[in-house]
């Protein structure tokens, strides 16, 4: 459980980004704590899964929106970074240069594909975490191409309902996930995950899916693709007294893309963040804090147009407890799975893991508290593996 900290009242930027600009880690941290430990809860106590509640319908119960990316993962060697103008342990917005280098990949190296991007990671995470397939529902753009094809099979073998808007404009956004050594450089091409349309959501079949949903998550890196779509979505949820995410993913979005964020903000139900991107919000509104939980109950007492629940804030602070803040008035800290740094691999996906293990546990009725100790079991799997990836079963009991 977590010990109460307190309960008193109180267009497009994207190519001078880097790490930030990526839709590839919603929420990981990079705190600057000497901790030997990093990220992640002991869920081991926790009673509840899919499997011994039969009477849950499930099916389409969670619904994710965001930029999908096919990650296309090699081990190379520094010369190829070198090609390339790439660092080790960095992560950039393709450049025209780098363009060659998805197809050479492919020709020159053993490659792993992944379907890929934050919110279809976190999507991806969830559904392996429930054990029922086409619980969840992932909406995004691609391309009509081969990779396109590859990341469509890569999401549905874990059981992911797919309903990509197809297009031929512009070809399937890719990411370079190129391992040297323990190092792992990202070198993202966006492309069609840029081209998302609301026409296509508001199709009777996918609309469909939308209704289907009691649960629906997007990134806050989608406020820069389509932000009328995230309001169709969201004014549906608030209709209909179901439950609206989003993420405030990086600070770069609270700081350039204000006015969006700030439209969907009434309708979000329960807000994630890490301690990096939640100081930032705080700084854009000018609050004057950077104390952590001051910031979470302030967006909690945000105006929120369904006011029948509080809204929930969590704050993830990597090898620190995971702060929640239910409502204006209370707030929470969850300590993390001690996991010993020589473990870690990669903690890229880490944040993405944790929204993924959260939403699992939220679908199925948990409480707060084992939503958080669900998120930290799969950012403490995540980062002792290369990607956002998982082993066929979960043992999260």
């Amino acid at each position: 459980m977590g010990s109460v900290i307190s309960s008193s009242e109180d267009e497009n930027t994207e190519d001078n980004f880097d790490l930030s600009s990526l839709e590839s880690d919603s929420s990981s941290s990079s705190s600057g704590s000497d901790s030997d430990f990093l990220f992640g809860n002991d869920s081991s106590d926790s009673e509840s899964n899919v499997e011994s509640s039969p009477e849950i319908n499930l099916e389409g119960v969670l619904f994710g929106m965001g930029n999908p990316l096919l990650d296309i993962s090699a081990n190379v060697g520094k010369g190829y970074l070198e090609k390339y103008n790439l660092k080790a342990n960095d992560a950039i917005l393709a450049e025209e240069k780098h363009l060659p280098m998805y197809d050479e990949l492919v020709e020159m190296f053993p490659v792993e594909y992944i379907a890929g991007g934050a919110t279809q990671n976190s999507i991806k995470v969830a559904q392996w975490m429930l054990k029922k397939p086409l619980s969840t529902t992932f909406v995004g753009c691609i391309g009509e191409d081969n990779y396109g094809n590859i990341l469509k099979e890569k999401a549905e073998e874990v059981g992911v309902r797919t309903a990509y808007y197809r297009q031929s404009e512009v070809p399937t956004g890719l990411c370079a996930a190129l391992i040297c050594g323990y190092d792992r450089s990202l070198c993202a091409n966006l492309a069609a995950a840029n081209k998302y349309v609301m026409s296509h959501l508001e199709e009777k079949e996918n609309w469909k899916l939308v209704e289907q949903a009691s649960f629906y998550y997007i990134a806050g890196f989608f406020l820069t693709v389509s932000p009328d779509t995230i309001m169709l979505v969201a004014k549906h949820a608030a209709q209909n007294g179901k439950t609206f995410m989003m993420n405030l993913s990086a600070p770069f979005l609270s700081q350039f893309f204000t006015e969006p964020m700030m439209n969907a903000m009434p309708y979000v139900d329960i807000l994630f963040g890490n301690e990096t991107e939640a100081v930032a919000f705080a700084d854009k509104h000018e609050w004057g804090t950077k104390d952590l939980v001051e910031i979470a109950k302030k967006i909690a007492a945000l105006p929120k147009i369904n006011s029948t629940k509080p809204r929930i804030v969590v704050i993830t602070q990597g090898s620190l407890p995971t702060l929640v803040a239910n409502g204006p008035h209370e707030a929470s800290e969850h300590p993390i799975i001690p996991l010993d740094k020589s473990k870690i691999v990669d903690t890229n996906g880490a944040g993405d893991a944790f929204v993924g293990g959260f939403l699992s546990q939220l679908v199925t009725g948990m409480t707060i508290s084992e939503c958080v100790q669900g998120g930290h079991f799969a950012a403490n799997l995540i980062i002792q593996r290369s990607g956002c990836t998982f082993p066929k079963d979960c043992s999260f009991k």
